[in-house]
């Protein structure tokens, strides 16, 4: 399995940005995928988690900003960024893995299957 993001870049505050994440291998119906960050000096935390049925589950720092989707012809993963805060500015990452929902997010399993990374800056 293979996961390779796209989409981050630099935006003002209130800003929005979409995050694309392309999944190859026998993924389908087999994972949870999601997105994580990692903010300088910080430890990687769970963003957004989205099951092979379509449930989505957000952690409290970005729920009613954030949005996660997939696209299963596309085998996409998209993480729609709204109103973005300083605070947003991280390493994010794509992530499968066969836990999912909210102790998938909140306990960062080292064994998921990780994306290279894409770095978001929020800054005016």
């Amino acid at each position: 399995v293979q996961l390779v993001e796209s989409g981050g870049g630099s935006v003002q505050p209130g800003g929005s940005l979409r995050l694309s994440c392309v999944h190859s291998g026998d993924t389908y119906g087999s994972y949870c995928f999601g997105w994580f960050r990692q903010a300088p000096g910080m430890q990687r935390e769970g963003v957004a988690a989205i099951d092979s049925d379509g449930t989505t589950t957000y952690v409290d720092a970005v729920k009613g900003r954030f949005t996660i989707s997939q696209d299963n012809a596309k085998n996409t993963i998209y993480l729609q960024m709204d109103r973005l805060k300083p605070e947003d500015t991280a390493m994010s990452y794509c992530a499968a893995g066969f836990s999912c929902g909210r102790r998938w997010l909140r306990l960062v399993p080292v064994d998921n299957i990780w994306g290279q990374g894409i770095q978001v800056t929020v800054s005016s």
